[in-house]
């Protein structure tokens, strides 16, 4: 009969287990700290330190400032050199549009990256809080604000044809150049204001306030007031426009919890008054004057439509929720 012993363990290293007895717990990263509140409204979202807004603001609305002007002169430059325009000619040509429409989206993309960087949020937040952004709702307002900026257009042209800027209808190789330009950049140029005024500089403005209420008010009329400034316009009612285009543009972004009503509204608005202007600027570039005595009463009729339309955003995010 055979017997068999057990198998004994193998020997311990004693080194291998003093290292491991005595070796501390590998430190497990720190999460870091949020500046988004999903719970606060869109528009007074975003926590920061004080001083970060009081940078962010003044840089942002200088870098605008800078592009666009240093872009414009080189093409005014370079248009006076190799085309012989008139240097005193004060016309918007295809190739100004474009590098004026590109400088803004470019501001705009620039404000959203260093907003999210700064308040260490992912860059969506910037353009729709809790939810996601919706491409069908872009769609549907885009769709819907065409239809309501043709007809105040319209109503405006029957009131006060000039004061308008409803000229003499032209066709030349400038006005193809000019609808070509709008269609392609217009766009990108309104949504990046959108981006910069309405999804950086709101809450930005907003963060200083904890109190959600006061926060939105001041996020929501301190954009508007820089969005009307950033015109460089002195002329009352040309003046009071701007201010309530960018407060219904506001208004639009609170109530539907992100950028795809007021970024819609904003480029039909901006892409048809464009594409208007061009054809009817007597085949000439387009005149932008906005000095005193360029605005007037019909001006209400634009006023107007911009309330409608955050009526009409009020009304479906009243549907959708209920």
């Amino acid at each position: 009969m055979t017997t068999t012993t057990p198998s004994s363990p193998p020997p311990l290293d004693p080194l291998r287990s003093s290292v491991s007895a005595s070796a501390p717990a590998a430190p497990t990263e720190a999460p870091r700290p949020s500046g988004l509140d999903a719970e606060r409204p869109f528009g007074a979202h975003l926590r920061l330190s004080w001083w970060k807004p009081l940078l962010l603001v003044p840089g942002l609305l200088v870098t605008m400032v800078v592009l666009q002007t240093a872009l414009v002169l080189v093409v005014t430059i370079a248009e006076v050199l190799l085309v012989g325009r008139d240097p005193m000619d004060i016309s918007i040509s295809p190739a100004m549009m474009a590098v004026m429409n590109l400088s803004l989206a470019a501001t705009g993309l620039l404000a959203v990256v260093l907003t999210a960087l700064m308040a260490r949020v992912p860059w969506r937040s910037l353009i729709a809080v809790p939810r996601g952004a919706s491409l069908r709702r872009l769609t549907m307002w885009c769709g819907t604000f065409a239809v309501l900026v043709g007809a105040a257009l319209g109503l405006s042209a029957l009131i006060a044809p000039e004061s308008a800027g409803i000229g003499a209808f032209g066709l030349s190789a400038t006005t193809v150049g000019l609808v070509v330009v709008a269609l392609l950049t217009t766009p990108l140029q309104a949504a990046g204001e959108e981006l910069l005024f309405r999804g950086a500089l709101m809450p930005l403005l907003a963060s200083w306030i904890r109190a959600v209420r006061p926060a939105l008010v001041l996020g929501m009329i301190g954009s508007s007031v820089l969005f009307g400034l950033a015109h460089m316009s002195v002329d009352p009612w040309l003046l009071t426009y701007y201010a309530v285009f960018g407060l219904s543009m506001a208004a639009m972004a609170v109530i539907s919890r992100g950028l795809e009503a007021p970024i819609a509204f904003h480029v039909m608005n901006n892409l048809i008054m464009m594409i208007v202007g061009a054809l009817f600027a007597g085949g000439e570039g387009i005149v932008i004057d906005r000095s005193v005595g360029m605005g007037g009463p019909f001006m209400l009729v634009f006023i107007g439509v911009d309330l409608v339309a955050v009526g009409l955003v009020w009304l479906y995010e009243r549907r959708q929720r209920s």
